[in-house]
């Protein structure tokens, strides 16, 4: 029988797996102080929910969020009041605080609304299946080429004013479509299906080049992971056709709370990263907003495109395991999750250790009963109590001048 040579990184003529996400190549969009796209790191986003007619309760929930690492912090827009609202928030948190990248949500009928806030922020949130109302209609049997521009013309005259404003000021849009609302024309044209996301987005998108407007972000939102998935994907293949080159805000919208929701969220947003779609994240939890912003960086560090914590590499425990790795990995965590950068091994026995924990800055190894063996990268570099391990640990990585205080 033949024997076939191990592959190995130096093995002649083996081609290299490429194992690097390659990001969708999009223009940048400038949102106060943050950019989306253009290379740029994927952007953290979520949404304060206190009503923001409430200025304090407001400018505080926004302040907590951006305090943990949310980029950019979306607040909702019903009225023109709560439009106003929006300049005394933004005054506020200039002065007692600092400037946020702020987003207005905009919905029903949000011509007047989103020309006030728009002074206000940095960026403003259209739904273009609420933007124009459409009346259905439960007897129509077709939708005539009249009545098509007809709306279409509607949907032209009340956003150009928003364009308008926004490009003369040099803030940005995002067009955001939601699966569950959908203009009555797509809905009619194309069912209840991504195609009809597609076509609403590009019916905006195109409203807004014809204005010379392209800082644009594109949003197709759906509650359901494989119509989001379906929905982006052909977004991206859509807009390659085209030419266009917008940055894509990524979501699962109303994902629900705890462990599902955090699942699913993963699902959806994870699966897109890895494709190398989106530029900017948003986890919809129904939960307290501050919850979102752990669940978006742990996606974004598990795929490697942006390094916030400290990467643990542990196994997950057998009958060969010689200490109680549970509360090791525990124990090492809280003496090192601030040293944001490392890679830190904790491996139960000699098996596990050293080969699978390869990429490891440094390891954690139970190699004897009663021992540990303390590792730089593959290389073993002292045999300690167990009682000493995590002190010992912290001492070396003392010794590299790796160490920062907490």
């Amino acid at each position: 029988m033949q024997t076939l040579p191990r592959p190995t990184d130096s093995t002649p003529n083996q081609p290299a797996v490429d194992t690097k996400i390659h990001r969708r190549q999009t223009r940048p969009v400038q949102v106060g102080d943050v950019t989306i796209g253009g290379g740029h790191p994927v952007v953290v986003q979520s949404m304060i929910n206190e009503d923001t007619m409430d200025i304090d309760g407001s400018v505080a929930g926004i302040r907590r969020l951006h305090e943990i690492g949310c980029e950019i912090v979306r607040v909702t827009v019903p009225s023109v009041g709560h439009a106003k609202a929006v300049g005394e928030i933004k005054q506020k948190l200039a002065q007692t605080y600092q400037p946020v990248p702020l987003v207005a949500d905009v919905h029903h009928n949000g011509m007047k609304i989103a020309l006030e806030v728009a002074k206000h922020v940095d960026k403003v949130r259209i739904n273009p299946g609420l933007y124009v109302f459409e009346k259905p209609k439960s007897d129509r049997n077709e939708y005539t080429q009249a009545e098509f521009d007809e709306i279409g013309e509607k949907i032209r005259e009340t956003l150009e004013p928003l364009v308008v404003s926004l490009r003369e000021q040099g803030k940005a849009m995002r067009i955001g479509v939601n699966h569950g609302s959908l203009a009555e024309r797509m809905l009619f044209t194309y069912g209840d299906t991504p195609e009809g996301m597609v076509e609403s987005a590009l019916e905006f998108i195109r409203i807004c080049e014809s204005l010379d407007f392209q800082n644009l972000v594109i949003s197709l939102k759906a509650s359901r992971v494989p119509v989001m998935l379906a929905a982006y994907r052909l977004m991206a293949q859509r807009m390659d056709e085209l030419g266009m080159d917008y940055p894509l805000h990524l979501g699962v919208t109303e994902a629900g709370d705890g462990e599902y929701g955090r699942i699913k969220s993963t699902a959806g947003i994870g699966t897109l990263l890895a494709e190398g779609i989106g530029d900017t994240i948003r986890v919809s939890l129904t939960e307290a907003p501050e919850k979102e912003i752990p669940v978006c960086y742990s996606i974004l560090q598990a795929l490697g495109l942006r390094k916030t914590m400290v990467e643990y590499v542990a196994c997950p425990s057998c009958g060969r395991t010689l200490f109680n790795l549970e509360d090791v990995l525990h124990e090492v965590r809280e003496a090192t999750n601030h040293l944001t950068g490392l890679d830190i091994a904790v491996m139960g026995c000699i098996v596990n250790g050293p080969g699978e924990m390869a990429d490891a800055d440094y390891g954690y190894v139970g190699k004897q009963p009663g021992y540990i063996s303390l590792y730089r990268g593959r290389e073993e570099v002292k045999k300690v109590p167990e009682d000493q391990g995590v002190e010992e640990l912290i001492n070396l990585i003392k010794a590299d001048g790796r160490w920062i205080d907490p």
